[in-house]
């Protein structure tokens, strides 16, 4: 059965806070790694006020702690925010700490708007193009000691020094994240809960093109996607009633905390709402059990994932966990 993982955001809930989010991430981790589940990933966004999420790594150090099976990584570090000599020595200490648990997901995009990403960097060069693979061609020249001679970076070493950076996976939503991932010779992460690009081109085209390097030797592609699982229909389409108002205010540039359903049902809603939460249901998967199973996995054939990542913006605390759990049981985790 393919390996089930967590990608979670620390949601913040209509009348919670973001203290309350963040434990439930760690409660949520804590029981994720009980039912069996292969990773736990959480994120980074910042200046939205319905995600909690957003410094990673002190997450990943949190959950590491209190768990002891799964991996925990960044879904992802978003290198652009981040001096890579940073980013090498945080996750090389989290790789020192928790052995063979880490990941280290890498985005290329900033998670946030436009001004903050200028304060995110502003003590740093900020450049109005596209800097990402300079600064990944940094990282990795920081872990491999690669600088040339004369260079001012010949002698940096990211600490501690005897102990070499997590699995890499490169994040994206586009053809250009599959073929630069495949390039670089990591492992891929496809982001099907918000991509437009067609998830089986893009993974199809990882694999394809896929060079082996330091960092891997054949592909990995984990496929990330948005589901809600409840043991009725109507029940789960009751939890997704979150999603879909969530998903129409995005649209419109309102990132509010997740509404309850009983107030995403009552919304009133324009037709372009309508059309638009007909678009986003087209990549979130909605169901039962067994309906979900069977969906996830004709999904997992097609774009050959060795690997399902899910994320649940599920408005109740509880039935976010019970929805994983649910998940769990359908395909058959082997549970603590």
């Amino acid at each position: 059965m393919i390996p089930l993982s967590i990608l979670d955001l620390s949601p913040v809930t209509a009348g919670g806070t973001g203290r309350q989010a963040l434990r439930n991430t760690l409660d949520l981790a804590k029981r994720a790694d009980a039912l069996g589940f292969t990773r736990y990933w959480v994120a980074e966004h910042h200046n939205l006020s319905n995600i909690a999420s957003a410094s990673p790594d002190i997450m990943i150090g949190q959950i590491a702690q209190m768990t002891s099976r799964m991996r925990v990584g960044s879904g992802g570090v978003m290198l652009p925010n981040h001096a890579p000599l940073m980013v090498a020595e945080r996750f090389k200490l989290l790789e020192a700490l928790f052995p063979a648990r880490i990941d280290l997901g890498i985005g290329r995009a900033p998670g946030t708007d436009p001004v903050t990403s200028i304060a995110l960097r502003r003590r740093q060069d900020v450049a109005d193009d596209d800097d990402f693979l300079d600064r990944f061609n940094e990282l990795m020249l920081i872990e491999t000691g690669g600088f040339p001679e004369g260079h001012p970076f010949r002698t940096l070493r990211a600490m501690p020094t005897d102990v070499s950076l997590p699995p890499i996976f490169l994040l994206g939503s586009s053809d250009y994240s599959a073929k630069l991932a495949a390039q670089i010779g990591s492992g891929f992460a496809f982001a099907h809960h918000f991509a437009t690009h067609d998830a089986a081109a893009a993974m199809l085209d990882y694999r394809a093109r896929f060079r082996p390097s330091a960092l891997q030797d054949k592909p990995y592609a984990i496929l990330g996607l948005a589901a809600v699982c409840a043991e009725t229909q109507d029940g789960a389409e009751r939890l997704a009633a979150t999603i879909d108002l969530n998903f129409v205010r995005r649209a419109t540039g309102q990132y509010l905390p997740l509404e309850s359903p009983e107030t995403a049902l009552a919304y009133d809603y324009a037709p372009v709402d309508r059309t638009r939460i007909a678009q986003n249901r087209k990549r979130l998967f909605v169901g039962t059990p067994a309906s979900l199973k069977d969906r996830l996995t004709e999904i997992a054939r097609d774009t050959k994932a060795d690997e399902i990542m899910i994320t649940s913006m599920i408005y109740d605390h509880t039935a976010r966990v019970h929805s994983y759990e649910l998940l769990a049981a359908a395909f058959g985790l082997v549970a603590a």
